[in-house]
């Protein structure tokens, strides 16, 4: 089977680019923004255990180092996007305290 995939990745200043480049050009990913790309990843029966399979034996993670999938799912005869972290975990939002706060609000 195949399925489409989104894939971003931090893996820090000195995280293993060449091998997550080489693991991309491989499976002939295109570019998408910064730390973004998107790929169709040949699977068996179990597309996030494989590919979290596949990237370990290709690239050398280190504490911190983060992969992000997003990808379509078929459920109830509609189409659902999931995402989650197959490497690593999230952190918290650099934007929390950006949006004004109410301030009308009576404290009680």
């Amino acid at each position: 089977m195949k399925k489409s995939v989104w894939i971003s990745y931090d893996l820090g200043i000195k995280g293993d680019y060449p091998g997550l480049y080489r693991w991309l050009d491989s499976h002939k990913a295109k570019e998408c923004g910064n730390n973004v790309a998107f790929l169709s990843y040949e699977y068996k029966s179990d597309l996030i255990e494989e590919i979290k399979v596949d990237l370990k034996k290709a690239i050398e993670f280190k504490n911190g180092d983060r992969i992000y999938i997003v990808y379509n799912e078929l459920k109830e005869s509609k189409q659902h996007s999931l995402g989650l972290f197959i490497i690593g975990n999230r952190k918290s939002s650099p934007w929390v305290g950006y949006a004004p706060m109410d301030e009308n609000i009576a404290d009680t």
